[in-house]
């Protein structure tokens, strides 16, 4: 499962998250990082590695465009969605399809 921003960023708070990360480890469920919750927990100066957190889940050319090509769909269709939420959810299909989000708009994707 593909953690977003959010997730990491409590996780390093040592919020609830860190403990249901821990957990999911626990049960066999490996919680991934990808390349944009990096760069928005960095903007925030949230250094270092939530709690047993695999680095990265893929984030290249085909993520891209599929990121891509749900924004311009979702758009055609008049619904906004901000590219770091599309790019996460992209990841997060190419390791499995699962996504633990605080951000609401992620569902749209």
């Amino acid at each position: 499962m593909l953690l977003d921003s959010t997730v990491l960023i409590d996780a390093l708070r040592r919020r609830p998250a860190a403990n249901r990360v821990r957990q999911m480890r626990r049960v066999g469920d490996e919680p991934w990082g990808c390349a944009v919750s990096v760069e928005e927990r960095s903007i925030g100066g949230a250094f270092g590695h939530p709690p047993a957190v695999s680095w990265p889940a893929p984030l290249g050319v085909a993520e891209g465009e599929r990121a891509g090509r749900w924004r311009r769909d979702l758009a055609a269709s008049g619904v906004t969605v901000h590219q770091a939420d599309c790019l996460i959810a992209a990841a997060a299909l190419g390791i499995g399809g699962r996504l633990a989000t605080g951000t609401r708009t992620t569902s749209d994707v």
